[in-house]
């Protein structure tokens, strides 16, 4: 089969443009570069501007699940569809595309800990282990088997570097900021990978560069929720997983009154109100732990819901000072909500007590608190909440 290509003069494509590129010594012809390619309009863009810069480009898409299920699930990635249009960009722009079965791995390294996760009453994001276990790690390797001087991504965030080298930083667009969940990215990752897109002003330029470039997926809708999960439904997940995993148990309320029964502690999570089935008792109750041991949901007030100690472990830490005693920072505990001022004592390697000095709604074990420098834009790690405690 015959496919057209673009004329990739680098002029034609330059002009307005706000890409971060590279700054390798060399030429970009004797540059390799790996794009990590799932199928949307921001790799595609990162892929086919480096072709247009000269860049020796080669698109790498992964194959993550079952891309025959996949096949009719909107807003997906990395599986069905998704490949098949990487695969038109790289044949459209002229560069090679390799589709890797990563399967295993991704059952191995995010689902299997997804569903643990669950059943233990966390509230995971395996968004940040793909990051983490596949992408950062699988997939560099195998672009450095490639002979790749770097590996871009479409993720918004930016690499900046400083005195000691490398530093993360938020997006320039504080709505498609990424930095939450790539909070794990370790010194040695962050000096192989490029982000291009972490300087754009908006998605619209990233969509306007897809038309220019000629891309058929200008205007195909981003990922929506967690790939492997249709229609954002968890609890079904879980239960093909982990079969007998939705059985029944108690509501109670803080002193262990029981209020009604739940349909399976999977279907809930911190901070939700609606669907309790317990109405008509006065005050809005809300869940405020999940005990999956005793197969208990237990439900209280939104007071009870705050929070101002938060206790984090799997620390990757990215800051130049050491990590130890207290170091004031701001957190991000949720991807949706701004950084705020906070305390971090560290308590042990990898591990570490965040003082929030206003407390919190929501946290949950199993979410990521990630750290931002105070009066900066830099990313300085994060971890992992392991329990809630009041305060």
């Amino acid at each position: 089969m015959i496919h057209d290509t673009v004329d990739l003069d680098p002029a034609r494509y330059r002009a307005g443009c706000a890409l971060e590129l590279f700054g390798f010594r060399q030429a970009s012809s004797q540059t390799r570069v790996v794009v990590a390619m799932s199928g949307g309009v921001d790799s595609s863009v990162v892929a086919a501007h480096l072709a247009a810069e000269g860049y020796d480009v080669i698109g790498v898409t992964l194959q993550l699940y079952d891309h025959g299920a996949a096949l009719a699930k909107k807003g997906a990635c990395c599986a069905g569809q998704d490949i098949h249009d990487a695969r038109r960009v790289a044949e459209r722009i002229g560069f090679p595309h390799y589709v890797l079965d990563y399967e295993n791995k991704f059952r191995e390294s995010v689902i299997e800990e997804f569903a643990d996760a669950y059943l233990a009453g966390a509230t995971p994001v395996p968004c940040i282990r793909c990051n983490e276990r596949v992408k950062f790690r699988d997939l560099l390797e195998t672009a450095k088997d490639l002979d790749a001087d770097c590996m871009a991504t479409g993720h918004y965030i930016r690499r900046e570097m400083g005195p000691n080298g490398a530093e993360l930083h938020m997006a320039a667009d504080p709505h498609r900021d990424q930095s939450y969940f790539l909070f794990s990215t370790t010194p040695e990752q962050l000096a192989f990978l490029r982000f291009p897109l972490g300087g754009l002003a908006s998605k619209a330029e990233t969509r306007a560069m897809a038309t220019q470039f000629g891309l058929s997926i200008a205007d195909k809708p981003d990922s929506q929720d967690i790939c492997f999960v249709p229609n954002g439904n968890y609890a079904s997940v879980i239960e093909k997983l982990r079969p007998g995993s939705a059985d029944p148990g108690e509501i109670v309320d803080l002193e262990g009154n029981v209020l009604g029964e739940h349909r399976g502690v999977i279907h809930y999570t911190i901070g939700q109100r609606r669907g309790l089935g317990i109405g008509g008792l006065g005050d809005p109750l809300y869940v405020v732990k999940l005990d999956p041991d005793a197969r208990r949901v237990i439900v209280g007030p939104k007071e009870a819901l705050k929070t101002k100690i938060v206790p984090v472990t799997e620390v990757n830490w990215l800051g130049d000072i050491p990590f130890e005693g207290e170091i004031a920072l701001n957190v991000r505990i949720r991807s949706t909500r701004p950084p705020r001022p906070a305390i971090l004592r560290a308590t042990g390697k990898g591990r570490a007590e965040i003082e929030l000095l206003d407390a919190e709604e929501g946290v949950s074990p199993g979410q990521a608190c990630v750290f931002y420098e105070q009066d900066s834009t830099r990313v300085l790690g994060g971890g992992w909440i392991s329990h809630r405690r009041g305060g």
